[in-house]
C-alpha cells in the first residue's frame, strides 16, 4: 500500500504535517518504537509509529528522524498523546531528511493504525501467507470466539506446513499449531531469543536446539497509546522490553525465505502482538486491585480492613477459586547497571509469566481464565509483589470445626530459580540482575504483612549471592543463610584469611589437602570414622592432618565455638 491511501481512512486519524511530495512511497510494514536508535529493528519501508517518548529536548529530533531516513523508513507518525501536539523541530527535521510525518490524534490507539497496515499489505501480497494472516484477521476481529493466536499458527500448518509456537520470556508455551515442544526446548529457544535480541542482531534469530533448525520472531507490544506511556519507562529501554517479549518460534531455518514471507510472518507477529495487548487491557482492573491490596497492607491497615478488600476483589483476583485462600508472597527486582532504567513495570510483567502454574494448560490468550489471571501483581518502586493464591483443602482437627487449612508444597525459591535462570540469564547479559524472595504460606489476611517482610528479606539474601539470577525462599531466613550475606565485605575478608589462609598457604607449598579435610571433618559432625571413610583415608593420617590444621590457626576442633567459627569462614569465603 502507499502511504497517501493512509490519509483517505478517516478512521486512522492521521493528519499530514510534512512531505507531500513522498506520499507515494510503498509502506511494507509497520512499526512502534520509542528508542532513542532503533535502527537494529528496522529492515526499510517500514511506517514508524512513535508516542515521542525517546524525545527529551529539540535536540533529540534530528538525530531521530536520520536514523529513521538511513534506514529505509518511509514515514513517520508521532502521537499527541505525550506532548499535546508534535514539536516543531521534529517537523523541520523530517523535512530535511524529506520524511513524510503524521500526527496521531490521542483518541486512537497505534494498535488500529497497525492492525489496519498489515490488513491492507497482506491483502495486497501475492503469496501463500497472505490468506492466512488474512483468515486470522477476520477471526480475531469477531471476538473470543476466533480461538486467539492457536488458530493463526493452526493455519501455519494447514496452509503452510510450518510448526509454530508462541513463547513467553521464560519459555512456557503460551499457544501451539499441533504437538507441544519437546521438554526443555522452550527455555531453550527463549535463552537464545533474549541473549540475540541483547546483542542487537536482527530477527529472525535462525537457532540450531536438540539437532532441529528454529527461527525466531519477536513479538514486540503493538500498542503505545496514552494509558502505555504514562509513567512507563521501561516499555521504552531495550534491556527491559527483552524481558516481558513474547516470541513467535518457527521449527524452519528461515534464511533461504523469500522476502514476502518473512514480511507476512512479522505481519502474523504483529497480530498475535494486537492481541497481547488486549489481553493486557483485561488485566488492568486486576492489577490496579493487587495494588490497593498491596498499598493497605504497606500501609499497616486493619487485617479487618485487608480482608473485605480482599473478599470485594476476589471475583477479579481469583477467578473461579470463590473466595480467598491461603497466600504466598512473592517480590522480585531487576536491576541494571547505572540504575537509570525504572524497572518496576517489566518486573510485574515478567512475574506474571515466572508465577504461571506449569501444570496449568496453556490454552489460547483468548481463554477466560488463563494461567495468570489467577495471580495478582502488583509493583512499589523497582519491586514487583505478587499475591499467589493458594488451594484451601478440608482438614480434620481435634476440635472438629472443618476449617480448611494449606497442606500443599506451595511455591519454592528452588524451583522458580530453576525455571528461569537459564533463558532470563541471556537477557539480562552483563549488566543486569533479576532476585526474586518467596515467603512461607499464610493462611489469612492478618499474616500479610508479615508474608510482605519476609518475601523482601529473602529477596535481599538472594541479591547477595552470585549470578544474574538468584533466589531465596523463606526457609533460609531461619538459619545462618540469613545473616552472612550481610556481613560487610570487609569484616568477611579479614575473618575467613584470619582463619584459612594458613591452611590454604600450607596446601599450596605442601599439596596438604588441609582445606578439604577440613570440610569433610565438619560435614562428617566430627566423627573420626565417617569422615575418614568419606576420605578414604586411615584414621592416624586423619588425625595428623586435623592436629596440622590446630597447630596452624591455634584452634581446638573439638570445641564448638571453633568448630562453628571454621564452619562460617567456609561458608563465607
Amino acid at each position: 500500500m502507499r502511504l497517501r491511501a493512509l490519509l483517505e481512512t478517516d478512521a486512522l486519524g492521521l493528519r499530514l504535517l510534512g512531505g507531500a511530495d513522498e506520499l507515494d512511497r510503498t509502506v511494507r510494514g509497520v512499526m512502534t518504537t520509542d528508542l532513542r536508535d532503533p535502527s537494529r529493528y528496522l529492515s526499510g519501508g517500514e511506517l514508524v509509529l512513535t508516542g515521542l517518548a525517546w524525545r527529551r529536548t529539540a535536540e533529540d529530533s534530528e538525530p531521530f528522524v536520520r536514523i529513521l531516513a538511513a534506514a529505509g523508513v518511509v514515514g513517520l507518525a508521532a502521537g499527541e498523546a505525550e506532548l499535546g501536539s508534535v514539536p516543531q523541530d521534529l517537523v523541520e527535521a523530517c523535512e530535511r531528511h524529506r520524511l513524510p510525518l503524521f500526527s496521531v490524534m490521542e483518541s486512537v490507539a497505534f494498535a488500529t493504525i497497525t492492525e489496519h497496515v498489515v490488513r491492507q499489505v497482506s491483502g495486497e501480497r501475492a503469496g501463500d501467507l497472505a490468506a492466512v494472516v488474512d483468515r486470522h484477521r477476520r477471526l480475531m476481529t469477531s471476538g473470543p470466539a476466533g480461538g486467539g493466536p492457536e488458530v493463526v499458527l493452526d493455519l501455519l500448518t494447514s496452509d503452510l506446513d510450518l510448526h509454530a509456537w508462541v513463547l513467553s520470556p521464560v519459555g512456557r508455551q503460551v499457544a501451539g499449531s499441533d504437538t507441544p515442544l519437546p521438554a526443555g526446548v522452550g527455555p531453550a529457544l527463549a535463552a537464545e531469543h533474549l541473549a540475540a535480541s541483547r546483542t542487537g542482531r536482527r530477527s529472525p534469530h535462525r537457532v540450531l536446539v536438540g539437532g532441529t533448525a528454529y527461527s525466531l520472531f519477536p513479538i514486540r507490544a503493538a500498542d503505545r497509546g496514552p494509558e502505555r506511556l504514562a509513567g512507563t519507562a521501561a516499555s521504552r529501554d531495550v534491556r527491559t522490553s527483552v524481558l516481558s517479549d513474547w516470541l513467535l518460534a518457527v521449527e524452519a531455518d528461515a534464511g533461504d525465505w523469500p522476502a514476502a514471507r518473512l514480511d507476512l510472518l512479522q505481519g502474523v507477529t504483529q497480530l498475535i502482538a494486537v492481541e497481547r495487548d488486549r489481553r493486557d487491557a483485561a488485566r488492568t482492573v486486576r492489577r490496579r486491585l493487587a495494588q490497593e491490596v498491596l498499598e493497605l497492607v504497606q500501609a499497616g491497615a486493619a487485617p479487618s480492613e485487608i480482608a473485605a478488600r480482599l473478599r470485594v476483589a476476589a471475583p477479579v483476583l481469583l477467578p473461579g477459586l470463590g473466595a480467598a485462600p491461603h497466600w504466598q508472597v512473592v517480590v522480585a527486582r531487576v536491576e541494571w547497571d547505572g540504575g537509570s532504567v525504572e524497572s518496576g513495570p517489566a518486573a510485574q510483567a515478567l512475574l506474571e509469566e515466572i508465577l504461571v502454574d506449569p501444570t496449568v494448560p496453556a490454552d489460547s490468550m483468548a481463554a477466560a481464565a488463563e494461567p495468570a489471571d489467577r495471580i495478582a501483581v502488583a509493583y512499589s518502586g523497582e519491586e514487583a509483589i505478587a499475591l499467589v493464591p493458594l488451594p484451601a483443602v478440608a482438614a480434620d482437627h481435634p476440635d472438629g470445626d472443618g476449617a480448611a487449612e494449606y497442606r500443599g508444597p506451595g511455591l519454592h525459591a528452588e524451583s522458580l530459580l530453576a525455571a528461569v535462570e537459564r533463558p532470563l540469564s541471556g537477557g539480562l547479559a552483563d549488566d543486569g540482575r533479576l532476585t526474586l524472595g518467596v515467603s512461607a504460606p499464610v493462611h489469612s489476611a492478618e499474616g500479610l504483612r508479615g508474608a510482605l517482610e519476609e518475601a523482601r528479606h529473602a529477596r535481599r539474601v538472594a541479591a547477595a549471592r552470585p549470578g544474574r539470577v538468584a533466589a531465596a525462599g523463606h526457609h533460609e531466613l531461619a538459619s545462618h543463610v540469613l545473616l552472612l550475606p550481610f556481613v560487610p565485605d570487609d569484616v568477611r575478608r579479614a575473618f575467613t584469611a584470619r582463619l584459612l589462609d594458613p591452611l590454604r598457604d600450607y596446601d599450596q607449598r605442601h599439596r596438604a589437602e588441609l582445606i578439604p579435610t577440613l570440610e569433610a571433618f565438619l560435614d562428617s559432625d566430627g566423627s573420626w570414622t565417617r569422615c575418614a571413610t568419606r576420605l578414604h583415608l586411615h584414621v592416624n593420617t586423619l588425625r595428623y592432618r586435623v592436629g596440622r590444621i590446630e597447630q596452624l590457626t591455634g584452634r581446638d576442633l573439638s570445641r564448638l565455638e571453633d568448630k562453628l567459627d571454621f564452619f562460617l569462614a567456609l561458608r563465607m569465603s
